[in-house]
């Protein structure tokens, strides 16, 4: 793309203020997606029963292109926008995944998909990134200057609301992420060390009562601590894949994990990345996530406005645990739990999830010229140089 930097149109501006080597990380995790979806859907979809192998591909590329689309769509936004887009998209979020509780779709025991033609909607997905933007702005508010208003009272019950809903599905494995991000927000805002012990031991009473609650977490935890306790082929399969990899892999296409791991293509994918493709790609994969985690992380160090700061934190906390929870299950390191890879698994709600938070990642760590805090630069003002922006 070449753009003046004398250029004032949306998209100039947005070209000369947007993070671009992150935006160019994230590409290429959607470009990984293609390949893992050509590597690993065609066996996926004759195993299934899927009317068509080329739909079942054909369904997750589309989903990619409209990741893609989305996320440079939602990073063109302004603070103020983002903001808005959150709140509305929270709303809606909270209605559908309560929705789930009464007319969702019943899958292995839990109800967390809504029917809809041509797409199986885990409302869910969407409410992790667009929460954790609503609750960085309430409590940044109820951190201004004067304030009068109970932002963190406001986002604590508003989460309660939203683990309700997720224990009632159940979604264990969601709640926690959003738990954790919640906290990692709190923590960053400048929560007192006594209430960050308070907090976490809370934390350690409701993962232990969630293991005598529910029979799926206690059956998890224990075949991780015993596989011969119970059904752990999945991930025998998986770690099967990895030393059968080596360090180049087989070769495209040459994989046999994919023909007999039922979640090739969502939750175990990366097995299927590691016996075709071999350890070099997969520690490429490893370093773009940690490379987004760590370049978002650096860049919201040196900004004033603490609203950009806990909802840039927040996202990218979500995006990197979710990387970290699903690569860890493959590998055996933590229990297994039904997680995608962001970008790479195959799924629809999930990858339109992703790049929504992460577009609105991008928005928020634009470039912008100085400003009051909480207000957004004049549109029409011209990119500067680092050293005079704030």
């Amino acid at each position: 793309m070449a753009f003046s930097r004398a250029d004032t149109s949306v998209l100039g501006r947005w070209w000369w203020t947007v993070d671009r080597w992150t935006l160019g990380a994230l590409l290429i995790l959607i470009g990984f997606g293609y390949v893992m979806m050509l590597a690993a859907s065609p066996a996926v979809a004759e195993r299934i029963g899927a009317s068509s192998r080329h739909m079942f591909f054909i369904k997750q590329v589309a989903y990619l292109a409209m990741a893609a689309l989305l996320m440079v769509s939602v990073s063109l936004l302004s603070v103020r926008g983002v903001r808005r887009l959150a709140l509305v998209g929270f709303a809606i979020a909270l209605a559908l995944t309560a929705a789930t509780l009464v007319v969702g779709v019943e899958i292995k025991g839990a109800r967390r998909w809504l029917p809809i033609p041509a797409l199986s909607l885990q409302p869910s997905e969407f409410l992790k990134p667009f929460f954790a933007v609503v609750a960085a702005w309430l409590i940044a508010e109820g951190k201004a200057p004067g304030s009068k208003v109970w932002g963190a009272s406001i986002a604590l019950v508003l989460y309660l609301v939203v683990a309700g809903i997720l224990k009632g599905q159940p979604d264990i494995g969601m709640l926690i992420v959003i738990s954790a991000v919640f906290f990692a927000q709190f923590f960053v805002a400048g929560m007192n060390l006594f209430l960050v012990g308070a907090v976490g031991g809370i934390g350690v009473a409701g993962a232990v009562a969630a293991y005598f609650m529910f029979p799926h977490v206690q059956s998890r935890v224990q075949r991780f601590l015993d596989p011969s306790s119970g059904d752990s082929y999945q991930v025998s399969v998986a770690l099967e894949a990895f030393a059968n990899g080596g360090l180049l892999g087989r070769g495209p296409g040459e994989g046999r994990v994919k023909n007999v791991l039922p979640d090739a293509h969502a939750d175990f994918v990366f097995a299927v990345a590691a016996e075709e493709y071999g350890m070099v790609l997969c520690l490429v994969i490893i370093a773009l996530f940690a490379y987004v985690v760590v370049r978002g992380l650096m860049r919201l160090l040196g900004e004033s406005d603490l609203f950009v700061m806990l909802a840039g934190t927040g996202l990218l906390t979500q995006f990197g645990l979710q990387a970290f929870v699903n690569m860890g299950s493959t590998l055996h390191l933590i229990p297994t739990k039904g997680m995608t890879l962001p970008f790479v698994s195959y799924g629809g709600s999930s990858v339109l999830a992703i790049a929504m938070g992460m577009g609105m990642l991008l928005a928020l760590t634009r470039r912008r010229t100085g400003t009051r805090a909480g207000e957004d630069a004049d549109p029409a003002a011209p990119a500067v140089p680092a050293g005079g922006i704030r």
